[in-house]
């Protein structure tokens, strides 16, 4: 059974922003409100229509709220590895510089993922048909560069020293910078990481993880002085050494976050709950193939549904919006739906989809 129905482009009472037309699918693009008591109340007590509303898109809604935690972090971490770069110059500690460099690090790297967010706010193009959400993945992997880079760059400085010890002056200022280095970290990580979750940046999220290795890497250094206190020349490089383990540890988890998310990897939990929203869906008998896929911190879905054969193309089509108005509460972050209305086999009936089979690739 394949359907036709075209809209203007316009949002109902909920910001689901529509744009179909096509023989078959149903291409809604949905900017749906993240759940909440608000949300609940609107859903409510507002009739469910789908009229043009003047009604903020959640989706920019979150790319600004990202930016505002790149740009609060990037304050706030500048003025740390500032702080750390006088006590640096001072005393002459190759594991607070390696710490010092790691934050400044972190700190740049919310440039790439800003220019991300700002991209990913614009309108979709007849080249890039999808819009520039996918910046924000490459900006993830800028991220995983300079994490590489910080972890080399401290690694050059331990083993330097190591080779050519030398003692660590104003030992008192070096612990009160490792102990501001991690708490502008921490904080900054901890901000980073519910803002990335809450919009569903794996970019920012993997930000986050950076600042909370800078941390742990900033008490290390607290730890170095500690033990150049007690007269061990040796302890300001190895705790250099130290944190380039930590460096490269946050490394491989942020490189994998980044990497499963280019690979279009969702959580197959995320896909189990869409497929029994769907399949609660009256008029649904069952679902066929289902897709996610992230595109920046925005999912979109594709599927098919297998609907009685005997129904009208309205009465098909109805059954697609309603899956689709099920998929959109069911899954948070999802922004656009494609649905495609599949007729139930009867014996004797030649597939419709026979026509395609030679297309396929294995």
């Amino acid at each position: 059974m394949s359907d036709r129905h075209t809209h203007g482009p316009g949002q109902d009472s909920h910001g689901h922003h529509h744009d179909h037309a096509h023989p078959h699918a149903h291409p809604h693009g949905h900017a749906h409100p993240s759940p909440g008591l608000r949300h609940r109340l609107t859903h409510l007590l507002t009739p469910h229509s789908h009229e043009t509303a003047d009604k903020l898109d959640p989706a920019l809604e979150s790319s600004a709220r990202g930016l505002r935690a790149l740009w609060v972090s990037l304050g706030v971490l500048g003025a740390t590895a500032l702080a750390q770069a006088v006590v640096v110059a001072l005393s002459g500690s190759v594991a607070l510089l390696g710490d010092t460099v790691h934050n400044a690090a972190d700190a740049l790297t919310a440039v790439p993922l800003g220019i991300a967010f700002v991209l990913g706010r614009r309108a979709a193009t007849r080249r890039f048909t999808y819009g520039y959400g996918r910046a924000e993945d490459l900006a993830g992997l800028a991220i995983v560069l300079t994490i590489a880079a910080s972890a080399a760059f401290a690694a050059w400085a331990a083993v330097g020293r190591l080779l050519d010890p030398r003692p660590v002056e104003h030992l008192p200022a070096v612990a009160v910078a490792a102990l501001v280095g991690f708490v502008g970290n921490e904080w900054v990580a901890r901000y980073r990481i519910r803002v990335g979750r809450e919009i569903g940046s794996a970019a920012l999220v993997a930000d986050g993880l950076h600042a909370r290795t800078d941390g742990f890497t900033s008490l290390a250094v607290l730890l170095g002085a500690g033990g150049a206190a007690l007269g061990w020349q040796l302890a300001d490089p190895l705790v250099g050494l130290a944190i380039t383990a930590a460096i490269t540890l946050v490394l491989r988890d942020a490189a994998r976050e980044v990497f499963r998310r280019v690979m279009d990897a969702v959580d197959p939990a995320l896909v189990d709950r869409a497929e029994r929203a769907v399949r609660a869906v009256p008029g649904v008998r069952e679902v066929g193939e289902l897709r996610l896929r992230w595109i920046g911190h925005r999912l979109r879905a594709e599927l098919a549904v297998v609907v009685d054969g005997e129904v009208s193309v309205r009465e098909a089509h109805a059954i697609a919006v309603e899956a689709e108005h099920a998929l959109l509460h069911a899954v948070p972050r999802l922004t656009a739906a494609l649905v495609h209305a599949d007729p139930a086999p009867v014996p004797g009936e030649t597939d419709p989809h026979l026509a395609l089979a030679h297309h396929l690739t294995a």
